[in-house]
């Protein structure tokens, strides 16, 4: 490259943190908690893009918390150790065998592999769950799941210690149940339970399409809680957005003040949302 060139690059990224100064002072404080679902980690290389950003996020002044899936990891052991899932209306069965294999790969492979990967990028990072201090103690969703939970109660008060210590807490998503048992909960429903118990500002729902779409197919920046519902009966929203944008207006009325639904495949997905003008995905608002 030639030293013109070079210079121009240089300019254009003095450019870009200057102008991102405001967005910076915006989130200075600010809790915002990240879900990374298991589709969005793609490659090594894109964990540690994610890493720095989040790691960036924390020496610019936000509190990061990361809430991950791991789905497609857990099929892949189930089915490397030929334990056989059954569904019920589309939904997976988790009995006793399946639950200990969720935990093994969530609070295990899953989770010190996104632990790691923070500290790689010079953070300070911790691995929990939800039954960790009891963060989330969770109902039993329906008997005919099996071990599948519903958040019920949080504890959220050692979350605050670990920002005291400019610490990042990355949370798989599994919850303690009242009579000692574990539960599995779906990773959005975990991060939006967490980010209302914490007020976030921000839940970044990171998924692996560019946004709400309506009924043209392009994304919608932003909307208002009311055309959520309008959309959902309409059936614009359908399939899995739906759980979703539900995840985003639970959040919503517990006390988190926007939701974005993004593609975390996306480079610095997280960095633009936050610190540039325009954003990134679809930005969701009470009414």
């Amino acid at each position: 490259m030639k030293k013109q060139d070079m210079n121009r690059d240089w300019i254009a990224t003095a450019r870009t943190l200057s102008q991102a100064l405001p967005y910076l002072q915006r989130y200075t404080g600010a809790t915002v908690v990240i879900k990374l679902g298991g589709h969005a980690m793609g490659s090594d290389e894109a964990m540690e893009d994610f890493a720095r950003d989040v790691v960036l996020m924390r020496q610019v002044g936000v509190n990061p918390v990361v809430v991950h899936g791991g789905g497609p990891m857990i099929n892949a052991m189930l089915e490397r150790l030929e334990i056989k899932s059954e569904f019920v209306n589309g939904k997976r069965v988790t009995d006793a065998a399946t639950v200990e294999v969720v935990e093994m790969v969530l609070s295990g492979l899953v989770n010190k592999h996104i632990v790691q990967a923070i500290n790689r990028q010079g953070g300070k990072s911790v691995g929990l769950s939800g039954k960790d201090a009891d963060l989330m103690i969770c109902d039993q969703t329906n008997p005919d799941l099996g071990f599948v939970g519903t958040p019920a109660e949080m504890n959220p008060e050692f979350l605050q210690e670990l920002f005291a210590t400019d610490t990042i807490p990355v949370i798989a998503p599994l919850g303690a149940g009242r009579n000692g048992e574990t539960f599995n909960v779906n990773g959005d429903t975990a991060a939006g339970a967490i980010a209302a118990a914490l007020t976030a500002d921000r839940l970044l729902l990171l998924t692996d399409v560019a946004g709400v779409k309506g009924a043209n197919g392009d994304v919608m920046t932003e909307l208002k809680a009311q055309q959520i519902r309008d959309l959902t009966a309409e059936g614009v929203i359908a399939g899995g957005m739906i759980p979703k944008t539900e995840t985003a207006l639970s959040a919503i009325e517990g006390g988190v003040r926007a939701v974005v639904i993004l593609d975390g495949r996306a480079p610095n997905a997280c960095l633009l949302e936050l610190f540039t003008e325009h954003g990134a995905g679809s930005l969701i608002r009470g009414d």
